[in-house]
């Protein structure tokens, strides 16, 4: 007989149901969330040792779309469904940035976390349901984690918010923003408004808030209620002896080199002061060489967070406050509809626009009712921005994740179609990159 645990909260004016000990019982931890009609798995997994050679915190988080959860069928040739919707890679990076910064620090054993809708219903919006089934999971689960987090969408209608609003809701909303917080604060913040004041902005965070605090609190009694046990996983550290030596011999040099206006110079100069701490160190450290190199990238971060923290001053030698000089110009491209060349210091971005048809709409097949987009923006992130060399391969999470942002900058600005009878495209091309190059394509 499988033994569930269960608990729920009002949200809203919604019930969400949370409940653990049904379903994918060999994962570490999962649970089934309910909103109405609106069904969420989300499960947690991590592997049993630390993964060799890494020198970050191996997580992946998933979003996992099933037609079959609104009841269709994909459309196209190909019925089993391919890569992943924008939708749903948009998804889980909401999922993964609240919670990536709660694991503890030093963890190398891999992480999965992925939710899957297995029921929708569009008035219980999954997005931000999956957020909080992802962070049910790991807070039932044995792996170490210092949630939980609770997530809610608010939209606000002719100057009143809705909590968790409908797809109809969200399509006519002024404000549309997405907050994730733990008990004690906020952690993640997306959205976008309509010219919304900042002080409505700032009202609507706290009313999202208060609800994040009963999401959490229930996901608390749940793990309560099911006797969750964290694991004792080994976090890697530096040795303080090392990370003392680093700072005592190098500091200096790491500050100098730290403040090289140039990128590319900067990169080179900290990089031979690495090398150059290795070999010194590597004599009264025998064998290991690895060690004392991540001991000077963390002494290098040390300092980088000192110069703005103490002396008020950037690696480039800017104020927090001073930007870098901008020059643009547009015209440049002879046989396309627009063009915009920016640049911001080193940062720079080619943005065409190309006009077309409302036939040339891009059909978006989701697990909503399919709809088209008359305005798009794609954003590509080219090896050669940062002088590196590396495979051209398909658009990636963070080139998705920009082009959303860009676009959503000037959506509420762009005219509609039946003001405006065209199909909108803006391609912005990084040319070069030293910071802020999504806002560069805005």
């Amino acid at each position: 007989m499988t033994q569930c645990t269960s608990v729920e909260c009002t949200v809203g004016n919604r019930t969400i149901v949370i409940e653990t000990g049904k379903v994918a019982k060999q994962a570490n931890g999962a649970v089934l969330l309910r909103c109405g009609d609106t069904i969420i798995l989300g499960t947690a997994t991590m592997s049993s040792e630390p993964r060799e050679a890494v020198d970050f915190f191996p997580l992946t988080c998933d979003y996992e779309e099933r037609k079959s959860a609104v009841g269709k069928i994909s459309g196209g040739f190909v019925k089993r469904g391919g890569r992943p919707s924008e939708k749903a890679v948009l998804t889980s990076r909401l999922i993964d940035r609240p919670i990536r910064p709660l694991f503890p620090k030093g963890m190398r054993n891999d992480v999965q976390v992925i939710a899957m809708p297995l029921s929708v219903q569009l008035e219980c919006q999954p997005d931000t349901l999956a957020m909080v089934a992802a962070s049910a999971a790991l807070t039932v689960s044995d792996i170490p984690f210092n949630g939980p987090i609770g997530a809610v969408r608010i939209g606000m209608i002719n100057g009143e918010f809705i909590i968790n609003p409908s797809v109809e809701e969200q399509n006519i909303a002024d404000l549309d923003l997405v907050v994730a917080g733990t008990k004690e604060a906020v952690t993640m913040l997306e959205g976008g408004a309509n010219q919304v004041p900042e002080e409505t902005v700032l009202q609507a965070i706290s009313v999202a808030y208060d609800e994040i605090v009963k999401l959490c609190e229930a996901q608390e009694e749940l793990a309560q209620k099911a006797g969750t046990v964290k694991a004792d996983v080994p976090l890697y550290k530096v040795d303080p002896e090392i990370l003392q030596a680093v700072r005592d011999t190098s500091a200096a040099a790491i500050v100098e080199a730290l403040c090289d206006p140039d990128k590319a110079s900067r990169e080179n100069s900290t990089n031979e002061v690495k090398q150059e701490i290795v070999a010194r160190l590597a004599e009264q450290f025998p064998e290991r060489e690895v060690e004392i190199g991540e001991a000077a990238e963390q002494v290098i971060k040390e300092e980088f967070r000192k110069l703005i923290l103490d002396r008020g001053i950037r690696v480039d030698g800017r104020t927090p406050e001073q930007v870098r000089d901008i020059w643009c110009e547009v015209g440049l491209l002879p046989r396309v509809h627009g063009s915009g060349l920016f640049t911001r210091g080193q940062t720079q971005v080619l943005t065409s626009l190309t006009l077309g048809s409302l036939d040339d709409a891009q059909i978006v097949d989701s697990l909503e009712e399919d709809s088209e987009k008359h305005y798009m923006h794609f954003y590509n992130f080219l090896p050669f921005s940062t002088g590196e060399t590396r495979p051209l391969r398909a658009p990636g999470r963070r080139e998705v994740g920009h082009g959303a942002l860009a676009e959503r900058a000037l959506k509420y600005v762009v005219p509609g179609p039946e003001e405006f009878p065209y199909t909108l495209l803006l391609m912005s091309e990084v040319l070069e990159s030293n910071g802020s190059s999504s806002m560069a394509s805005v």
